[in-house]
């Protein structure tokens, strides 16, 4: 065991993430989505600490807990939301009023999004449903103001 040495960083991970989704790695940035959120379903609450222990992957056991972790951790937490919106490809033209999704992908373990007050320019809201569809991922728009789009690119 050791903090920096080996160890992950469910943070670091997400950064890597949002990095290969980026360059358009879908395959490699699902098997570090996936492999943040498994080891999260083994922490109460689903909570992510700020690292936990790189050693191997056994099947059906936890991750070995870092011994003084923080848990739950805020910068842990949010590395879900980076990396879900690394997964939607998720960017804003807020100057045109653009809610923009480049090549959407959903690993498959989050087979639906619903994404509700999804602001935009600060002022204006949307309200989306994205569901899994095998490999492909549709986004359907539920509520809108006519002068805010939403543009989805496949």
């Amino acid at each position: 065991m050791s903090y920096h040495n080996g160890s992950v960083w469910p943070h670091d991970n997400a950064i890597i993430a949002y990095g290969l989704s980026s360059c358009g790695l879908s395959e490699h940035f699902i098997k570090v989505f996936s492999g943040i959120f498994d080891a999260s379903l083994f922490m109460e609450f689903q909570r992510l600490p700020e690292l936990f222990c790189g050693f191997q992957r056994r099947r059906g056991a936890s991750p070995t807990l870092y011994p003084v972790a923080c848990i739950p951790q805020t910068w842990a937490a949010g590395s879900l939301l980076l990396m879900l919106q690394a997964s939607l490809r998720l960017g804003f033209e807020s100057d045109k009023g653009r809610i923009i999704f480049r090549q959407p992908v959903l690993p498959e373990f989050l087979q639906q999004i619903s994404l509700k007050n999804l602001t935009v320019a600060g002022k204006k809201s949307v309200d989306l449903l994205i569901r899994r569809y095998g490999e492909d991922v549709t986004i359907e728009v539920q509520r809108k103001p006519e002068d805010i789009s939403v543009l989805i690119i496949k």
